[in-house]
């Protein structure tokens, strides 16, 4: 099945699920708008024509203004709603899965009447897919530029995504939600572990890391190394570049005290990696990460969930 008919499938099945609000990759409208261009045939209404003929008519420009003018700005915006609805949905059910004080009491109540943890569970099964499909749909099209109008625009957009931190799969709240599926598969014995989106995790691996296994059978794995010690992440915190460090590495880093936080840095202070300023400020406590490595080194074995 080709995916433009597998993300229509998707669509629809996500008009009552729980993300329904959030954007979506316009794939279809956007493959309409490159079809559109008159100044481009797509390469695939040549691929049984090798005459001379046909090849000049090819796309040869680098840029097209009426397909870039409503093509990469509508996707930016697009990315931009999808990163964003994405962060906050994940921030919100994290933040319910490790809640303390009164709140963990309210909802250790309120599993008196439902089951929250399924619909933990589901709804973050669902957030994966919606990370997933929505940057493989990004890809492809972008892909689908670059083919008809033989440029790299397309190749250099998607560079420009992840220099902006709006590449969904570097998202440190994709890896805090494959830490939340290992840490419940744990603690419920393994059960949840068909939901767990393909996610393991390897400290014996060099570098340590995690897996996940996309819908299109690529495989991502996300370094567990802190850069500035060379050690497995201790209280991990992903900066607003998406590079993982220890926290107090970061802090060190950014010579602040660990009991200020890494807030407290300035603006003026760089990732040890890639020497991005201002990155401090966005700074992402990896709570769900952190109690996935420490149950995962007081357990003793140090691989965690399925490989599949």
């Amino acid at each position: 099945m080709k995916f433009g008919e597998t993300f229509k499938e998707y669509l629809m099945k996500e008009q009552e699920g729980f993300i329904n609000n959030c954007s979506h990759v316009e794939y279809k409208r956007l493959k309409k708008v490159l079809k559109s261009c008159r100044n481009c045939k797509p390469l695939e209404d040549f691929y049984d024509d090798d005459t001379e003929a046909a090849k000049q008519q090819l796309c040869q420009c680098q840029a097209c203004p009426l397909c870039d003018q409503a093509f990469f700005s509508e996707l930016m915006k697009e990315a931009l709603d999808i990163v964003g609805c994405f962060s906050s949905r994940v921030r919100h059910l994290l933040h319910l899965h490790i809640s303390t004080g009164m709140q963990r009491y309210l909802m250790q109540l309120r599993k008196c009447f439902k089951n929250d943890q399924q619909n933990m569970v589901e709804e973050g099964k669902m957030l994966i897919e919606y990370a997933t499909m929505n940057a493989i749909a990004i890809r492809k099209i972008l892909k689908k530029y670059d083919k008809i109008h033989s440029s790299e625009n397309g190749k250099n957009f998607r560079s420009k995504m992840q220099s902006e931190h709006i590449e969904l799969l570097q998202s440190p709240w994709l890896i805090e939600l494959g830490a939340f599926y290992l840490n419940l598969d744990t603690s419920d014995g393994g059960h949840v572990s068909e939901l767990s989106g393909h996610f393991s995790c390897d400290l014996n691996a060099t570098p340590p890391v995690m897996t996940m296994m996309l819908p299109d059978s690529k495989k991502l794995d996300y370094d567990l190394t802190c850069a500035v010690c060379l050690e497995i992440v201790f209280n991990p915190c992903a900066l607003g570049c998406g590079h993982l460090f220890c926290k107090s590495c970061a802090c060190s880093a950014a010579s602040v005290m660990i009991f200020q936080g890494l807030k407290a840095a300035s603006r003026e202070s760089k990732c040890p990696i890639c020497r991005e300023a201002g990155v401090y400020t966005k700074a992402v406590q990896m709570l769900e990460l952190d109690m996935l490595l420490k149950r995962s080194h007081f357990a003793g074995p140090r691989t965690t969930g399925r490989r599949e």
